[in-house]
């Protein structure tokens, strides 16, 4: 008998073959079963035999720290949160030194220009949760990307001056160094400044999308920035960003108002303006970042802190974890076709929450506890047969009890105190809007693009939405966006958190389970193949290094269908508190990310 967990009903014992295997008829018949199914996945086969067995040692650790570590999307970044921790800075200065510095350096994610969520928790177990997701303007309204006929406009919300929301960025950080800063707020801005205005040398990856997206930064600014302009860049070439680094000075020097009012304000509205879009000074000045309370759960011996809505990242992890804590994934082994399984399952049905009930609380009433309920998790497993794949047809949100009373770059950082922040930040899609501020030299997000334009319509990521996440002005969109820390006795374990849009939730959940079910180092466990299901589209994602062929085709005969992904699924920031007390880092091959601490 399988293994089953209680009150979950037994798995029907799979059939798949059974007639052809036990026929009686002539030997053409399996034979000619066979040649259907060889042809059927020959393409997979192909694929697993040229990209699936070059996996990483996963038991390599990565950088190993005494006090302190900085793991971001940058190796300057990391430099930079770090050296702030070197002169004494806690996690939250670090923090706010390293968004600035990615803001630069990273163009296509970091930015001033949009938002995120950061997750914090003090080395006395205290812990806080900060909301600078960007806000749709006063303008919006739930119709605004909808032709004559109804239909969704696709590109009006995600390129040019319409997709964007108002940034939080800026507030978001002033919010941090107020509340919890411990160094002046000028120092925490020079190292950005300094790189925006002596330069950068670009690497192989910055240089290559700088080229790739020269026709989109051409055709969608009005007027184009210098660096536009240049023809091909190349690794190593300096990147210079005065215009930045003149905001970055007025943000210094004037704080908030240095973004939210005068010249830099006024410099959006008027590319607004000439770009037709819809962002006014009063939505730069209405706009405030909010501290809102961490949710809180529990897989095992762990305790997860997590981001709340506007977020979906938090319930959907803690419904994830809910769900693997009630199988023996330990045994079943690390991306075994049986483990690879119950994941894909448990996302299919996340996901279909996801799409129903998650949005901005203070529009929308989020069914939190409802959500995270354990018999209501359970019971949606209940249909689930560990032999045979879900149609996701057929599965549907469920309904949790009401209670009476989402391109991203991640980092993670542990100061020598033993303080943790968890933050993660995006303009959305690569490079935003791709629309850049005239005379203030930043990037504007096309954040707009993670509302729901019209029920039931994806929107770039595959990702379904309804009334919970439909446009309203002020209103926050929906985010995958994923800042995380575990505690294991009491004691801070681990800081987590990924880029990859709808994929974040799914890679932060199988780099958890890699540390503390597979036992894999906090390196490995970040570079370890993954794998994605988000309910709809009804198609498993995997990247080349995910399964090997006895893992691959157990799958295939489960019903799952397996689409190869050539690029990356999310692309993570992790530090990992070892036994002995000193920290290791996870710094995600996939990209240019690094590790930095003492």
């Amino acid at each position: 008998m399988p293994f089953q967990p209680p009150g979950l009903p037994v798995a029907k014992p799979r059939r798949a073959f059974q007639g052809i295997l036990y026929s009686r008829t002539l030997p053409f018949l399996l034979i000619s079963n066979l040649l259907m199914m060889l042809t059927k996945y020959a393409f997979s086969l192909l694929f697993l035999l040229l990209f699936g067995c070059r996996e990483p040692d996963l038991l390599e650790r990565g950088l190993v720290t005494e006090q302190a570590m900085v793991v971001s999307a940058h190796p300057l970044a990391s430099a930079v949160g770090t050296e702030i921790l070197r002169r004494g800075g806690n996690a939250a200065d670090a923090a706010v030194a390293t968004e600035f510095a990615l803001a630069v350096v990273y163009p296509d994610a970091g930015n001033i220009g949009g938002g995120g969520f950061l997750v914090l928790r003090f080395a006395d177990g205290t812990t806080d949760a900060l909301d600078y997701r960007e806000t749709a303007p006063a303008a919006a309204h739930r119709d605004m990307y909808l032709g004559r006929r109804g239909e969704v406009q696709e590109e009006l919300s995600l390129k040019g001056h319409l997709a964007a929301g108002v940034p939080g960025t800026v507030d978001g950080m002033m919010r941090l160094h107020d509340r919890y800063g411990t160094l002046p707020w000028a120092e925490l801005l020079q190292p950005a400044i300094e790189l925006a205005e002596r330069g950068f040398p670009l690497t192989r990856k910055e240089a290559k999308k700088l080229n790739q997206y020269h026709k989109d930064f051409v055709r969608y600014n009005t007027r184009r920035p210098e660096f536009v302009l240049r023809g091909r860049w190349r690794t190593g070439d300096t990147l210079r960003l005065p215009e930045l680094a003149h905001t970055l000075r007025l943000i210094r020097d004037k704080g908030r108002a240095g973004f939210y009012e005068g010249e830099t304000a006024e410099n959006i509205v008027a590319e607004m303006e000439r770009g037709g879009g819809i962002i006014t000074k009063e939505d730069l000045l209405n706009y405030k970042a909010l501290w809102r309370t961490p949710l809180t759960g529990h897989y095992k011996d762990y305790t997860i802190i997590a981001m709340p809505p506007p977020s979906s990242g938090g319930i959907s992890l803690l419904q994830l974890l809910t769900i693997s804590e009630q199988y023996p994934l330990a045994e079943w082994g690390w991306h075994t076709a049986q483990t690879a399984h119950l994941m894909i399952e448990a996302e299919r049905r996340v996901y279909a929450d996801r799409s129903r009930h998650l949005g901005d609380p203070d529009f929308w009433e989020v069914p939190v506890e409802g959500l995270l309920s354990r018999e209501y998790i359970l019971e949606r497993m209940g249909n689930v047969d560990l032999e045979k794949a879900s149609s996701s047809d057929a599965i549907y949100a469920g309904e949790p009890q009401f209670s009476e009373s989402p391109n991203t770059t991640h980092y993670s950082i542990v100061d020598a105190q033993g303080n943790a922040v968890s933050a993660t930040t995006t303009l959305n899609s690569t490079f935003g809007s791709l629309v850049f501020v005239d005379g203030s030299g930043f990037l504007l997000n096309n954040q707009m693009d993670d509302f729901s334009a019209k029920p039931g319509v994806p929107n770039q990521y595959g990702l379904l939405g309804e009334d919970a996440n439909a446009i309203a002005p002020g209103k926050r969109m929906l985010s995958s966006m994923t800042p995380t820390i575990l505690e294991k006795d009491g004691k801070l374990f681990m800081v987590v958190g990924s880029m990859g849009g709808s994929t974040i939730i799914t890679t932060v959940y199988q780099i958890i389970l890699n540390v503390v079910e597979h036992d894999l180092s906090m390196q490995g466990a970040v570079s370890a193949g993954r794998y994605h299901h988000q309910w709809k589209p009804d198609v498993v994602l995997s990247e080349w290094n995910s399964y090997n062929s006895g893992t691959y085709f157990p799958l295939l005969f489960k019903g799952h269908t397996l689409v190869p992904r050539f690029g990356t699924i999310g692309r993570a920031a992790a530090i990992l508190v070892l036994p002995d007390g000193r920290l290791e880092g996870g710094a995600d091959p996939r990209g240019d990310d690094a590790a930095d601490g003492f």
